[in-house]
């Protein structure tokens, strides 16, 4: 006798587990969602989840702004 597989209905998500908020662009450096779009991302339409997937990789260089480190002390 076959035992039917159990399946799971989950949302689709871009995130990877590396769950880090930049802390003046507010965004996930890992998924590169907002928090805002992280807390309402299992109430959004497909559609809109849709969206906001495809609008993520534009905002990698958001995140890769240097945000002064030794060059910048030293420079002082």
């Amino acid at each position: 006798m076959n035992k039917p597989v159990w399946k799971r209905n989950e949302i689709e998500s871009p995130c990877i587990q590396i769950c880090v908020v930049h802390p003046t662009e507010r965004i996930c450096t890992g998924c590169y969602r907002t928090i805002d779009e992280i807390t309402r991302w299992s109430k959004m339409s497909a559609e809109e989840r849709a969206e906001i997937t495809e609008a993520l990789p534009g905002r990698a260089p958001q995140l890769k702004k240097r945000r002064g480190g030794r060059a910048s002390r030293l420079a002082q």
